[in-house]
Parts: C-alpha cells; structure tokens; sequence
C-alpha cells in the first residue's frame, strides 16, 4: 500500500527545534488546540512579529521579474507588511515599544535596499505550497519548510540558499536549519545545490557564505529525531525536563492556565496570545 501523506508525520526545523528544546514545548505549539475553538495556540512575541515583517517583505520580491524587484520602494512594502503584525497582535504592549523593533526592522529593509546583491539575480520558486518529501516512508515521516531564497547561477545552473536572519546574534553552529534546507532543495527541486547563506540583515550587508553539510549524515541525524519524535506522539509522552517548567514551554503553560491575553486569530488560523509578562529578548531564543 502506497504511503499516506494525510496520516503521515510532517516534521519541519521549527518542530524540531521545538521537540529538541522541550517536549512539552513542542506538543503545545504543534499538536495542542484549544478545546474552545479546536485552533492551535501561538504566544505574540514583539521579536517573531519583527522577523515575519521582514520576511515578507523580501520574500514578495522573489515572484517579481528582475527589472521590477528594486523599481518601487521596498519601504512602502514594509510598512503594508508591518500592518499584519501591529498592535498587540504582533505581541506590542506599547507604542514605543513597537517603534523600536519597527524602526529596526526599517534599518534592516533599507540595508537591502541599498545593497541587494543576490536579490538582484534570478531566483527559483518550488512550486509546492510547502515543500516537503518522504523522510521515511516506512516510517511515515515527511520533511517540510519553507526556503527563504533560493537564488539561481545561470553559469552553473545551480541554486544557491539564502535564508535571512533578523536576529542580533549569529546562527548556532549546531543548527539543523540549512541541513534540513539542503535536503528539501535536494529532493524538491532538480538543480545541484552549489552555496548556502545565512544573511544578518541587522549586521551585515551581505549573505555570509557557510559549507555545506554531508547530506547522508544530515538525513540520518534528522530521520533519528523524526523517529523520536514520532514515538513521543504515539505514547503521547511530552515532558518538561524541569519541574517547573521552561522557557519554551511556560509561556504557552501560561495560555492554557489562563495568564495571557487573546488578541485574535493569525493567518496560519492560530489563536494568539499576548503573555501579560514579557519575555526579555536575550531570552527568546529558547521560545522561537
């Protein structure tokens, strides 16, 4: 019998981070819905709200031909993608405090703006709505996510991952992120894989090129923690190391308990929520 897509289990490197972070983190954020509304819960953060502004930002401009990417201001495009997250729906308690991270994430779409590099360059699309392939048939497990840039070297005909960061620090060695991009480039499109980027629009004016990783040992290291992953759903096991609880998952303890404020439903048709103590920046990324 043929594998089912349905009934599969899709992992992605937001989930696994998550799992890898706290079990009990990953279940609220992935499987968990609110008995209300039967919608998934999602916890507004002013951080989150800044990536996702200047994501979709840059992003939009890769379905643009070439001579018409740089033609209009892309600070025009900011601020319509800055009208999503605004407010307390984007986790802002305050207005100075949303001009702060918008006046930052300002600064990061006039640093592409002056110096687009890459972005000038043709770019491929997979054309998947999320790009995902069979981790493991077997085990009914399927790798997604979506890539952030994929630009295109006509010499070479090859593709070339950029994936932006708006963070202030640079990306953990250690990160699964572009080896879980480098198998779904791999195995959802057909040209070679020949560079892979991470650009720190806050810091730098270029993509910083990073090796490539071994593709072999890649799928096993995450086929590994699919499969772990996917044992922790079916015994329904999600537990916080900590007693207590964690950075990564009190804050959607908070949620359920009844400690954080509702301010709408997302475009991904999540509720969201906006925690009545915020979470210190240097602290989010044991939440993201």
């Amino acid at each position: 019998m043929p594998a089912d897509k349905f009934s599969a289990i899709w992992v992605s490197h937001s989930s696994i981070n998550d799992f890898l972070k706290c079990p009990r983190a990953y279940f609220l954020k992935n499987i968990y819905k609110n008995p209300d509304t039967g919608r998934k819960i999602q916890v507004a953060l002013p951080y989150m709200s800044l990536g996702i502004a200047v994501h979709d930002t840059i992003e939009s401009l890769s379905v643009l031909p070439t001579e018409r990417r740089f033609s209009e201001s892309l600070i025009d495009r900011f601020e319509t993608s800055w009208k999503k997250v605004s407010g307390k729906k984007g986790g802002f308690e305050s207005e100075e405090t949303e001009n702060g991270y918008k006046n930052r994430g300002r600064a990061m779409i006039e640093r592409v703006w002056k110096n687009p590099g890459p972005l000038k360059n043709l770019a491929v699309k997979i054309k998947m709505d999320i790009p995902h392939y069979w981790l493991s048939e077997e085990d009914g497990i399927i790798l997604c996510g979506q890539i952030d840039w994929l630009e295109y070297d006509q010499d070479t005909d090859s593709v070339h991952i950029i994936d932006f960061k708006t963070s202030k620090t640079e990306e953990n060695k250690e990160s699964l992120q572009l080896p879980i991009y480098q198998l779904l480039v791999t195995n959802c499109q057909s040209r070679p894989l020949t560079k892979a980027s991470y650009w720190y629009l806050e810091m730098s004016d270029e993509p910083t090129e990073v090796e490539l990783c071994n593709l072999d040992q890649a799928q096993q290291d995450i086929l590994k923690i699919a499969r772990q992953m996917k044992v922790a759903r079916q015994l329904g096991r999600f537990k916080c190391s900590h007693e207590t609880g964690c950075f990564a998952c009190s804050p959607y303890e908070a949620i359920i308990k009844g400690e954080a404020e509702f301010v709408g439903v997302d475009d991904r048709n999540k509720d969201v929520y906006i925690l009545k103590q915020q979470i210190p920046e240097e602290d989010l990324s044991e939440i993201l």
